[in-house]
C-alpha cells in the first residue's frame, strides 16, 4: 500500500500520529462521560449541564487562543494544552473510579480541559500550512480527517466495551493517556519557516483578525450557519445517548451509532483526497446538508444499527465539508493571521452549542423527544440551504489566489 505523499514530511508525520492519539481519546470520552453522568443521576437536563460546561469555556477562550496561537510557536502551546487534558480527564476518570464523583466536579473539571482545547484549535490549524506542502495541503487535512474517523469508529466501541465490562471511569483514564502521548508526539515537532505576528497589543491582534474574518462574506456567512446549525444539531448528543438508553440497549447501543458516524467520516476523507472541485465552499455546503440525517433517524426509533448506517452517511458529508471549508481558509487566509481568523470560525460555529446542550433537556420534557428530534432536524435542514444563496459561496475557487488581501475581498 503506497504511503501518502503527505506522511512522507516528517512534522506532519509526527503531528498525524499526535492527532491520531488523541482524537482515539476523543472518541472515547464522547460515550464515557455521557454514561457517567446517567449512571449518577440518569438526568438528560444533569448530562446537558455538563456538555454545556465541556463547550462553553471552548466558545468563550477560542478568541484568546487564536491571539496566542499567532504570537508563541504554535508546537509548544499544543504541548502545554495536550498536558493539561492530561490532567484533567485523569482527575474525572480518578473521582468516577472512586465513586467520589458528582455532576458538578465533571463539569468543572470538563470545563478545564475544554479550556485548554479553545488553545489547541486555533493552534493546530495555524500551524498545518507550515508542517506539510502547499500541493499536498488538502491531502494533510484529509489525513486529519482519517485520524478523527478512526477515533471515532474505534473511541465509541472502545468506551462503550468498557463502561460496560468495567465502568465509565475507566474508560476516561484511558482517553486521558491519549493526550501523554500526543504531548511526546507534539514534544518533537520542529515547525519551520513560522513568523511570528508583529508586537501589537492583545486586542490589536484581536481586532486585525477579525476585520480579516468578516471582509470574507463566504467566511462569515458559512460560520453563521454553523452556529445555527450546530444549536439545533446539540440535540443529538443531549438526546441520542437518551434513546440508546432507554430504548436501544444502553452503551453499547449508542457505542455503535457512534461508530457508524465515524466509519462515515472516514469515508469522507477516502472522498476528499480524491476530489479537487473548482467550488469547494458550494460542494462543501451541499455536503453538509447530510449532516442532520441522524436526527430523523432517531426521531423515528429505528433499530441501532439503522441508525448507524444514517449516521454513516452523515459523517460522510460532514467530512468532506469539513475538509474542504478547512482548505479553503488555510489557502485563502494569510498565515500569519490564520489562527486568529480560525478562532473566529470556531468561536461562531460553537457560540450556540452550550445553550443547545441546556436547550435540549427541557424542550424533550415540554414536547416529547420524538418532537425535538423532528424539530431540530427541519431546522437544520434549513439553515444550510439558506446558505447556497450566498453568491460567494457558490463560486469561490479551490487554489490559492495570488492577490493582495484587499484585492481578494473584491
Amino acid at each position: 500500500m503506497r504511503v501518502p505523499e503527505a506522511l512522507r514530511e516528517r512534522p506532519f508525520r509526527l503531528l498525524f500520529f499526535a492527532q491520531a492519539t488523541s482524537l482515539l481519546g476523543d472518541g472515547m470520552v464522547s460515550v464515557a462521560l455521557a454514561f457517567a453522568v446517567l449512571d449518577l443521576t440518569g438526568s438528560a437536563s444533569d448530562l446537558g449541564i455538563v456538555l454545556a460546561a465541556r463547550a462553553t469555556p471552548l466558545v468563550l477562550f477560542l478568541l484568546v487562543g487564536g491571539v496566542w496561537a499567532d504570537r508563541l510557536p504554535r508546537g509548544k502551546l499544543m504541548v502545554v494544552a495536550d498536558l493539561v487534558r492530561l490532567v484533567t480527564h485523569g482527575a474525572m476518570a480518578a473521582l468516577v473510579i472512586a465513586g467520589e464523583a458528582s455532576v458538578a466536579w465533571l463539569a468543572v473539571l470538563a470545563a478545564i480541559g475544554a479550556t485548554a482545547s479553545a488553545f489547541f484549535t486555533p493552534a493546530i490549524s495555524g500551524i498545518m500550512p507550515h508542517v506539510v506542502s502547499d500541493a499536498r495541503l488538502q491531502q494533510a487535512n484529509a489525513l486529519r480527517g482519517t485520524a478523527e474517523a478512526t477515533g471515532r469508529i474505534a473511541g465509541p466501541i472502545l468506551a462503550g466495551v468498557i463502561v460496560a465490562a468495567a465502568g465509565a471511569g475507566w474508560a476516561l483514564a484511558v482517553d486521558a493517556a491519549t493526550f501523554g502521548i500526543s504531548a511526546l508526539f507534539l514534544s518533537r515537532l520542529t515547525v519551520p519557516g513560522m513568523v511570528p505576528a508583529p508586537a501589537q497589543t492583545f486586542f490589536a491582534d484581536l481586532r486585525e483578525g477579525w476585520d480579516d474574518f468578516r471582509s470574507r462574506k463566504w467566511l462569515w456567512t458559512t460560520v453563521t450557519a454553523a452556529s445555527m446549525g450546530n444549536l439545533f444539531f446539540a440535540a443529538y448528543f443531549v438526546l441520542g445517548p437518551l434513546v440508546a438508553d432507554r430504548e436501544l440497549g444502553g452503551a453499547a447501543a449508542w457505542g455503535v451509532i457512534a461508530a457508524g458516524f465515524g466509519v462515515g467520516l472516514l469515508a469522507g476523507t477516502l472522498v476528499v483526497m480524491r476530489i479537487d472541485p473548482q467550488r469547494p465552499v458550494l460542494v462543501a455546503t451541499l455536503a453538509v446538508l447530510l449532516y442532520g440525517l441522524p436526527l430523523a433517524a432517531l426521531a423515528l426509533a429505528l433499530p441501532a444499527i439503522l441508525i448507524a448506517a444514517v449516521g454513516f452517511v452523515a459523517g460522510a458529508g460532514l467530512m468532506v465539508a469539513n475538509t474542504l471549508w478547512d482548505t479553503a481558509e488555510q489557502r485563502h487566509v494569510p498565515p500569519e493571521k490564520l489562527s486568529r481568523v480560525n478562532s473566529y470560525s470556531w468561536f461562531g460555529s460553537l457560540a450556540t452549542q452550550p445553550l443547545g446542550m441546556l436547550l435540549w433537556g427541557p424542550v424533550a420534557v415540554g414536547i416529547g423527544v420524538d418532537t425535538a428530534l423532528w424539530l431540530a432536524f427541519a431546522v437544520q435542514t434549513a439553515i444550510w440551504l439558506s446558505l447556497l444563496a450566498v453568491r460567494e459561496v457558490r463560486e469561490l475557487p479551490g487554489q490559492r489566489l495570488e492577490l493582495s488581501g484587499a484585492q481578494e475581498h473584491e
